[in-house]
């Protein structure tokens, strides 16, 4: 069983999901406007939260971006008629998990979310007794660089100065980045691959996704050696740069 705090201000919509939830063996609350969810969500834990973007009061972004500067990682499956390309982007840079646009299948929704709740169950440890030099890039649990180390199943990087939380989209990111280590990455394959957006779009939120890993890989975000910009095509990790 998991709690789960649905933020949706449809009314109709949220009981649906409410009792749906119940019927999987969930505890559920619902709060319809964003200002109460980062309320609740700063007093009690929650499991997952199954958020709407269009809300009164702060909006689904600005809830998850709050959650997000405050240290909570809790996952976030955004819900939402806003299925453009470039929202969903702005979602995934906002701190979102998954993403999904109304309308939807139920069976749909509750795979995405135990997706989520499985994949913040695993253990911490998983793997890591596995020979690191035999694995493949794919299969690591950890990847070390330049005194930094990514360790993907605690969603946790360890710099010289700090540990900095990470959520699962960021993970996803960095996994990818360093399995094609060395080569350059063009934005319509991170898009297509990792934020499985198969439309053409130009959006550029995510660049601003690309700004905030800097801020936590790089001695200088302004002048980055690990994260390259190759400009007009996308990005290089460079994780021993010359």
């Amino acid at each position: 069983m998991a709690r789960i705090l649905i933020v949706e201000d449809e009314a109709n919509l949220a009981q649906g999901l409410l009792f749906n939830f119940k019927a999987e063996g969930h505890e559920v609350r619902v709060e319809g406007d964003g200002d109460a969810a980062l309320e609740t969500l700063r007093c009690d834990r929650f499991d997952a939260v199954v958020l709407d973007v269009m809300l009164p009061g702060k909006d689904g972004f600005e809830v998850a971006a709050a959650l997000r500067a405050e240290g909570n990682f809790v996952p976030v499956l955004m819900l939402t008629a806003r299925g453009r390309p470039e929202d969903v982007v702005m979602g995934f840079a906002a701190g979102a998990d998954d993403y999904l646009p109304k309308p939807f299948d139920l069976s749909v929704l509750l795979a995405r979310l135990n997706a989520l709740l499985r994949r913040m169950s695993w253990p911490r440890d998983a793997g890591k007794n596995a020979d690191k030099n035999e694995a493949a890039p794919e299969d690591l649990a950890e990847f070390s660089f330049a005194g930094r180390r990514i360790d993907f199943d605690a969603l946790e990087l360890h710099t010289p100065e700090r540990t900095i939380r990470l959520t699962l989209m960021e993970v996803d990111l960095l996994r990818y980045l360093t399995r094609h280590r060395g080569r350059i990455v063009a934005r319509k394959e991170l898009l297509e691959q990792v934020w499985h957006v198969r439309e053409d779009t130009d959006t550029r939120a995510i660049d601003n996704f690309i700004v905030r890993l800097r801020r936590y890989l790089e001695e200088d975000p302004a002048s980055p050696k690990y994260l390259q910009t190759v400009r007009g095509v996308g990005y290089r990790f460079m994780p021993n740069p010359e």
